[in-house]
């Protein structure tokens, strides 16, 4: 049996033509050889996989080549190239700062930099996962790093860069590699199935990309896997099996589910892929993700932001079609919202269930067929028209003809009448000084019930008893609000006045609560009041109470209950001044 390699040894990139997804970075290095400007220490740092230590390699190759051909490309023929390519080249060496991190380490490496090359012009030194080296190594990896030998590069790679010194960050010329593409995933897969004589479709390629997350040593290393588990003909089914990925077919179905409104088949679905072993906030990520692809398909010129199949790109443009904005905005929030809830709920199955119930809820409208409701009857009154024969003098005035007049309510029309003003001179001057402020909604809305009573000019004033009656009424108004109610039901009124006008006057207990009332309440309570009794005729106003009829103060502190004990019995005062007991 032949020595089998790995997809990700045997493809792996040797020239920069080759290399996969960092065009930018390939091009940069090509130029800098091409003008002699090569810099004495780099640093490579990325994600896993994108081709860090390979483009190092490349690199080290090209500078050392004797024939490069016109695009700074390695010939691959002479001794250099060569001594590359069967593992024999002194020109290059490689450090893993993984397990040589220490100062001796660092010291064997400085005493190796001063031996000029054999063949070519550099040696170049790839010190691999370089943020392992330790404090004191990198502190003596700083000199010779500043001012190497001329004929020393340096190259750095390293997958975290925040752990890199200042310090050997400023000695570097930094290259930051990129995430690769699912496209150039794709195609590299699938020159690499080509070559290798496997048929695999592009779902299963895409499948693939997307599991590697923009790394091709990932990639490759799951198509072996793939090749390994389905053989040389490459199914798309085998493929979700084995690398254990929720099919796109659960996203589809789920999301006509619920357009439908049919959250029962919905529920089904999601207890089928627990079953077969999903895990639960993987699904709800998955739909988030799909939801995202349906508006990026409905919306328009955004198709390059799906990496996606073309057979799957006509599925989700049908499938977004079906769908409104509204719909895949608001539920885009609902799936987003229960990935965030999933790891701190008690139930994590009944959060998501709850969530794929309101997904089904969002899209069923009101049924056009459904009975309206009926509206309340209007206060206004509708009469027959009744001709009127206009004057010989007025004016003659077009009018569409109508089958009725709507007349005003007698409450409406009583409303018009100008009533005198018959308040107290204190709210007068109140409401003078407020000016045009008191033209406020709530002022007009407390106003209208007052305005829309029926009362004539000549009826009389209520009578005291009527007025004493109404109170604790109004006191009752107030029950939302205790401590007004608890004010106007325990204070005393002073009836005055004759049947012309009433002044009812009610007594508090300081001036704060005088000018709370005056400034704020006093408006409001002559309205409801005015209504309460059933005349205009009354009006309000407030007083303090002397303070020889305030009630008692009460005493809740314990040292204010011990001073009164104390002023009450004098045995009580002895002992404690006996005792000598602190009463604070």
């Amino acid at each position: 049996m032949a020595q089998y390699i790995v997809s990700a040894r045997k493809y792996r990139p040797d020239s920069f033509g080759t290399l996969i997804g960092q065009d930018n970075i390939a091009q940069t290095l090509k130029n800098s050889i091409l003008r002699g400007q090569l810099a004495h220490a780099y640093l490579f740092c990325g994600p896993r996989g994108v081709g860090k230590t390979t483009t190092a390699r490349i690199f080290a190759k090209m500078i050392n080549c004797s024939s490069p051909s016109a695009d700074m490309e390695p010939c691959g023929t002479c001794e250099s190239c060569l001594s590359f390519a069967e593992g024999r080249s002194y020109c290059i060496h490689e450090l893993d700062a993984a397990s040589n991190n220490g100062v001796d380490d660092i010291k064997a490496l400085m005493d190796q930099v001063r031996i000029p090359p054999q063949v070519g012009k550099y040696s170049v030194y790839i010190i691999d996962e370089v943020h392992m080296l330790s404090q004191a190594a990198f502190n003596a990896f700083l000199k010779t790093l500043e001012e190497p030998p001329a004929h020393a590069i340096f190259i750095l790679a390293t997958t975290e860069k925040h752990k890199i010194l200042p310090t050997i960050l400023s000695r570097c010329q930094t290259y930051d590699f990129n995430r690769i593409t699912v496209d150039n995933i794709v195609r590299n897969l699938r020159m690499v199935a080509s070559s290798e004589g496997i048929s695999i479709d592009d779902e299963s390629l895409h499948v693939i990309a997307h599991k590697a997350d923009g790394a091709m040593r990932d990639a490759l290393t799951i198509f072996d896997q793939t090749v390994a588990f389905c053989g040389t003909d490459v199914k798309y089914q085998d493929v979700l099996l084995n690398l254990n990925v929720l099919d796109y077919e659960y996203s589809f179905s789920l999301t006509d589910s619920f357009l439908k409104g049919d959250y029962a088949s919905a529920l089904m679905t999601f207890d089928e892929i627990l079953t077969k072993g999903f895990n639960a906030l993987h699904f709800i990520a998955a739909l988030s993700s799909h939801l995202r692809d349906l508006i990026v398909s409905k919306s328009g010129g955004l198709d390059a932001l799906l990496e996606l199949p073309d057979s799957l790109k006509i599925r989700y443009k049908e499938q977004s079609g079906r769908c409104s904005m509204q719909f895949l905005y608001d539920a885009l929030a609902v799936t987003t919202q229960c990935e965030s809830g999933y790891r701190t709920s008690v139930n994590p199955r009944l959060h998501i269930e709850f969530a794929l119930m309101r997904l089904a809820f969002l899209a069923v409208k009101p049924s056009a067929d459904a009975p309206a409701v009926a509206s309340a009857p209007s206060p206004a009154v509708v009469q027959p028209s009744v001709a009127v024969k206009p004057s010989a003098n007025a004016p003659a005035v077009a009018s569409a003809p109508s089958a009725a007049v709507v007349q005003p309510s007698p409450a409406v029309a009583s409303a018009a009448v100008v009533q005198p003003d018959v308040s107290g001179p204190r709210e007068r001057k109140a409401r003078a000084s407020r000016g045009t402020s008191s033209l406020s909604m709530r002022s007009m809305l407390d106003d209208a019930p007052t305005e829309a009573i029926s009362d004539s000019q000549e009826a009389p004033a209520p009578s005291e008893d009527v007025i004493r009656a109404a109170w604790p009424e109004l006191a009752r108004q107030y029950s939302d609000k205790p401590r007004l109610a608890s004010m106007l039901s325990s204070t005393s009124l002073v009836v005055s006045g004759n049947d012309d006008s009433r002044m009812i006057v009610f007594k508090v207990v300081n001036e704060a609560q005088k000018e709370w009332v005056e400034s704020k309440l006093l408006h409001e309570l002559e309205g409801k009041y005015r209504k309460l009794v059933g005349s205009r005729k009354v009006n309000l106003r407030v007083e303090i109470t002397p303070e020889e009829s305030v009630e008692e103060k009460k005493v809740y502190m314990p040292s204010d209950q011990a001073k009164e004990l104390m002023a009450r019995n004098e045995q009580v005062k002895s002992l404690v001044k006996d005792l000598e007991l602190d009463i604070k």
